[in-house]
């Protein structure tokens, strides 16, 4: 790249930088608290265990929830992984049907594929093409055709992280919950 020419990065579907308030939040606990959460036997662990306690009860709160439904994970592909497989494997004796996207995040697609190899069936809805004013949505009527009774579960993302098509998640859902 040519010196005289700014840099931009145009990849924030993928990574962001740091917000600078974050940065400064969590700078304590990369140099100087940087004990393990899960090592309760001392006083660096302690420090960390109540530190994550607190982050946990102010993201409850913010989302009206239990502090122990609150779950943090490494990141999008370890949480999505956690939830398809989760809500797969507890409720298997309701069903094995899946619904997804064929266009979701390889870290949905991913999961899926390895649900279906160990016996659910997924269905995974196509998107109209580009070129169209509907472009990226899948067909709702399409999504009503394929729930049935042993559908377990709906996988939709809202926005592509890539196109940045929205899909119909008020509807979505509403159309999950009359089935």
């Amino acid at each position: 790249m040519a010196a005289d020419k700014p840099m931009i990065y145009m990849d924030h579907h993928a990574t962001t930088p740091v917000d600078p308030r974050v940065f400064a939040a969590m700078t304590p606990y990369f140099c100087e608290k940087f004990g393990n959460a899960a090592s309760v036997s001392h006083a660096f662990g302690w420090e960390a265990k109540d530190a994550v306690d607190a982050a946990r009860k102010t993201v409850a709160a913010a989302l009206g929830a239990q502090p122990r439904e609150i779950v943090f994970t490494s990141g999008a592909t370890e949480s999505n992984n956690l939830a398809l497989r989760g809500v797969a494997m507890r409720r298997r004796r309701r069903g094995d049907h899946i619904v997804s996207v064929a266009t979701e995040h390889k870290a949905v697609l991913d999961p899926l594929e390895r649900l279906g190899r160990d016996g659910f069936e997924i269905n995974l809805l196509p998107v109209a093409p580009a070129g169209r004013a509907d472009a990226g949505r899948i067909d709702l009527n399409q999504l009503v055709d394929a729930l049935r009774d042993d559908t377990l579960l709906v996988s939709v993302m809202l926005a592509n992280n890539e196109t940045g098509v929205l899909q119909e998640i008020a509807e979505i859902g509403r159309i999950c919950r009359e089935r």
